[in-house]
């Protein structure tokens, strides 16, 4: 079965072609990222811009172009938080249907990060134990967890956070690089969230970082100056080693930042807010090492929609338990 699966977040909207054969492998076909970054000043407004529509539209356009061409059998669109908290989001989904045909599904938090679960481990050798999956975006941050093989039907702890690159730069950095209150306001605020539910699960249990704050460290610390999946997936980053680049990042200019490397190309002015997220969660719930995944929720989408399930996991399953 051929699936189209379109990721609309706060910053980027993704795209994933792949086969997915009878044993549930997924075998990716295409791949394409754009960054209308429909979450801007969402957290400030409450709303999106009239101006985010258009832009979006374009995207979706383009993708089931590019879905159609390569014969998909379906074209599944989900979003997350951008529309999870904007007032519009009923007028933004109606006028996506009217002019592309196509119905994206906002997913809850509790949701996203059940389906990032599934997909972020699909692509990574079993590690066999228990595992947790950290995905930082836009506008808020998942943090699934439970034992690897949670991802065909055991329980799974899951929680998602107001807390983003977007959201977070939006809120609190006024300079180009964020002045140390700036940074220090970012940090408090990530703490505060931490400590509502304290740790989740063993500090020893593998912890797999999707998306792509985690995706663009991975190439920094190579220095690689374009993305390379080969080199990126299941690449370990050490918890020093993020602290040191959000050390060196928040010191650093966008343009620098830029200047980096290609691979922070939509995100080189949020990358900042995004390893203070990380690192931030790393440090106080006392995780020492990520694996990095290129995979997340596009991938869980695929398998959703392989299994033909009505809801966000198959019949039968146990409920999962949701955090604060």
């Amino acid at each position: 079965m051929r699936i189209a699966a379109l990721d609309i977040g706060t910053n980027t909207v993704l795209l994933l072609v792949a086969d997915i054969d009878a044993g549930g492998t997924i075998h990716p076909v295409r791949h394409l990222q754009r960054f209308p970054r429909l979450g801007k000043d969402v957290d400030r407004n409450g709303s999106i811009h009239p101006e985010a529509f258009e832009r979006l539209v374009a995207v979706i356009d383009e993708y089931a172009a590019v879905a159609r061409t390569l014969n998909a059998e379906r074209i599944v669109a989900c979003a997350t938080s951008a529309l999870r908290d904007a007032a519009n989001r009923e007028d933004l989904l109606a006028y996506v249907k009217s002019k592309t045909g196509i119905m994206p599904e906002v997913l809850s938090g509790a949701d996203e990060a059940l389906l990032t679960f599934r997909g972020g481990l699909s692509g990574l050798a079993g590690a066999g134990g228990m595992a947790a999956v950290i995905d930082v975006g836009g506008g808020s941050t998942e943090i699934s967890y439970g034992m690897e093989r949670a991802s065909r039907g055991e329980d799974l702890y899951r929680v998602s956070f107001q807390l983003g690159s977007v959201r977070l730069t939006e809120r609190f950095f006024r300079h180009d690089p964020p002045a140390r209150d700036e940074l220090r306001s970012a940090g408090e605020l990530i703490g505060e969230e931490c400590s509502k539910f304290g740790a989740v699960g063993p500090a020893d249990a593998l912890l797999v970082g999707v998306a792509g704050t985690a995706t663009t460290l991975a190439c920094l610390d190579q220095g690689l100056m374009e993305f390379d999946v080969g080199k990126v997936r299941g690449y370990v980053l050490s918890r020093e080693r993020i602290g040191r680049w959000q050390e060196r990042l928040s010191r650093l200019t966008t343009g620098e930042i830029r200047a980096l490397s290609a691979a922070t190309e939509g995100r080189a002015d949020i990358l900042t807010a995004g390893v203070l997220i990380l690192h931030g969660f790393m440090e106080r719930l006392g995780w020492e090492a990520l694996t990095v995944s290129e995979r997340g929720l596009r991938y869980g989408i695929i398998l959703r929609e392989w299994e033909g399930a009505p809801g966000t996991r198959p019949a039968g399953e146990p409920p999962v338990r949701e955090g604060p």
